[in-house]
């Protein structure tokens, strides 16, 4: 709660105004408190899910994968298990040892030369315990050693060495897990704090930056993007938090990434973007977020590494380019990941993609170009077509009359020819 420095002692709430009195305040006050206000995010930053799952009824599915359960779980109560799963097995059969020892009566003749135990020099729950150490870790210190005059002692021998064994192979097997996994890997990946929009080519884009800060490269990178909004239907449904694809280059390849030095993804806005209506002004009034992920193999382990993070409409840029960060030095290329983060403003239209499309193609029209002029060309055009309609007809009639002449004439000769 905020309270005055210079007077702590008095301190006074603001008045609620209504809802009608608060369209009416003015701009700056506006964007003040919606700068102010809790933005939710989908995915945090560092790239974990603001995602909690409640009223889980069906717990008993967790158990069914055990191993998951357990390589998920944090490292304190992963550690706290595996402690307890050793303690726990060596604890009972070291108290079957010592029920053994019990039954038989060996604990009653302890010193006793002629009589043979179950196991030599076993006294007790805690040399039980030991023995029961020795077997599972398979140390052998030697002292204390099973007989042969002991078959229910061999059958529990066997069952302590297989389940031993299975014990070793799930514990071990999860710490492994657990260690090599490739989160960790994910911190060098690093992501642009803020995403910018300017023009490239001619084209509105979208765009951020990845960047490697360990030499060991990722293997079959890829980048995908997502766009996390809610929505309605025409039908009035409401989904919430709707996942609209972004195209980063998919139909071309280019999310396909050589991540050696840091590279900006580029976003066409284009008319299958969900940006391709949004102008600068609707920006600021938008509420959405972008998730960017980034996936490929760890060179080292073989294992799939994944890294996200997201930008909210506070952390779009709109007029803005990212400094360049790659310089060429003797012999070599170096990266300042210093200037990583940074950008800087360039001229950059502040309308839509769509109406920048429709003003670039007015553009390319030629000025005289218009609904007046298209009308008098056609009706100059009209007289002309006309005159040679007619100029046609008229030369179709002078050959007909020379055809018909020839005709007359041929027949004349004919006749005359007929007469002598």
């Amino acid at each position: 709660m905020e309270q005055d420095v210079e007077s702590p002692a008095v301190t006074t709430r603001k008045p609620k105004l209504p809802k009608q009195a608060r369209k009416d305040l003015p701009k700056q006050l506006v964007d003040q408190v919606r700068a102010k206000r809790k933005i939710q995010r989908y995915v945090r930053k560092d790239g974990k899910c603001n995602v909690h799952h409640g009223n889980v009824q069906e717990t008993y599915r967790y158990l069914t994968d055990i191993f998951t359960t357990l390589v998920d779980l944090k490292w304190r109560f992963n550690l706290f298990i595996f402690v307890l799963v050793y303690t726990v097995t060596w604890l009972l059969f070291g108290f079957a040892w010592w029920l053994i020892a019990y039954v038989r009566g060996d604990l009653e003749h302890i010193g006793d030369n002629q009589w043979t135990p179950c196991v030599n020099n076993l006294n007790g729950f805690v040399s039980a315990f030991l023995f029961s150490i020795e077997t599972e870790t398979t140390i052998g210190y030697g002292y204390r050693v099973i007989t042969d005059q002991c078959p229910e002692g061999i059958l529990l021998l066997l069952i302590q060495s297989v389940l031993g064994s299975i014990v070793n192979a799930f514990m071990v097997g999860c710490m492994f897990v657990k260690i090599s996994q490739p989160k960790k890997r994910a911190e060098t990946l690093v992501f642009s704090t803020s995403a910018v929009i300017s023009v490239r080519d001619g084209r509105l884009c979208l765009m951020f930056r990845v960047g490697d800060l360990r030499n060991s490269h990722i293997v079959e990178a890829s980048i995908r993007a997502k766009l996390i909004k809610s929505k309605q239907t025409k039908e009035g449904e409401f989904i919430p938090l709707n996942q609209t694809d972004m195209n980063v280059g998919y139909d071309t390849g280019d999310d396909r990434l050589f991540l050696v030095s840091p590279l900006i993804i580029c976003h066409e806005i284009n008319q299958n973007s969900p940006f391709w209506e949004i102008s600068q002004a609707d920006l600021d009034k938008e509420d959405l977020e972008i998730v960017v992920i980034l996936e490929g193999m760890v060179e080292a382990t073989g294992m799939t590494c994944q890294a996200r993070s997201s930008y909210v409409t506070s952390e779009i840029k709109w007029g803005y380019r990212f400094m360049p960060v790659l310089t060429l030095e003797d012999g070599f290329y170096e990266v300042d990941y210093n200037s990583f983060h940074d950008i800087h403003e360039t001229n950059t239209p502040s309308c839509s993609a769509r109406e920048l499309t429709e003003m670039n193609c007015r553009a390319r029209l030629p000025l005289t170009w218009s609904v007046a002029s298209k009308l008098s060309q056609q009706g100059v055009l009209e007289p002309e077509g006309r005159e040679k309609k007619s100029t046609t007809t008229l030369v179709t009639q002078e050959e007909g009359l020379e055809e018909q002449t020839e005709r007359n004439g041929d027949i004349a000769n004919i006749e005359s020819e007929s007469k002598v």
